[in-house]
């Protein structure tokens, strides 16, 4: 029987290659849980800033249900001392702001959906705040009421270019909402610590 002999310089090749090979995969292993998790951070950062922003969008309809059920609307004084993260110099086309009748709306989202579990949980991160001007004049003064003649009926609708009546004219006074979204992740809603988005909304309301 023939034996093989091998060269001196072969001796523990296979170890070396295995050695290698699992350096290999450990840094293929590593790289891609660095890419996985990366990926899992920016889509969770992508979905809180949406959400933060769908709060900010449900202060506007809740701000336009809120206006539409007043009977009587004027501007009074500053909002500032009764918003809790939705301030006036988020909004650089201020100046001199007076709140419609004081009022600051504001609520977490699972106060207005109906959710229960996770979902509850999740919702209970963001929140809305939001205050009504007159719309503001070319200096940021919203102290004095801007009207237009509008045709249609006295009724609910706040959406601007909504026929108010069949004949005649009427008087329609605008306002600007100002609503604020918040990731309220340490019970603060603090500008530079938490997500904040800011939208306005500008509509004409016949009463």
């Amino acid at each position: 029987m023939k034996i093989k002999k091998y060269k001196n310089s072969e001796k523990g090749f296979a170890i070396a290659l295995a050695l290698l090979m699992l350096l290999v995969m450990s840094l293929m292993g590593a790289t891609l849980v660095m890419v996985a998790g990366s990926d899992h951070k920016k889509n969770a950062i992508k979905d809180s800033s949406q959400q933060t922003f769908y709060a900010a969008e449900t202060g506007i309809t809740e701000a336009k249900k809120w206006l539409s059920s007043q009977t009587s609307l004027s501007a009074n004084n500053d909002p500032n001392p009764n918003l809790k993260f939705c301030k006036t110099s988020l909004f650089s086309n201020l100046s001199s702001v007076k709140a419609i009748n004081d009022y600051v709306g504001s609520k977490r989202l699972d106060e207005i959906i109906t959710v229960s579990g996770d979902e509850k949980k999740r919702l209970e991160k963001y929140s809305y705040e939001f205050f009504i001007t007159y719309t503001p004049d070319g200096s940021g003064n919203t102290s004095t009421p801007r009207t237009k003649t509008v045709a249609g009926s006295t009724g609910s609708s706040v959406a601007e270019g909504t026929a108010y009546k069949s004949g005649g004219t009427s008087t329609g006074t605008y306002y600007t909402i100002f609503s604020c979204g918040c990731n309220d992740v340490r019970n603060k809603c603090k500008q530079g610590e938490d997500t904040i988005v800011k939208l306005l909304a500008d509509l004409v309301l016949v009463q």
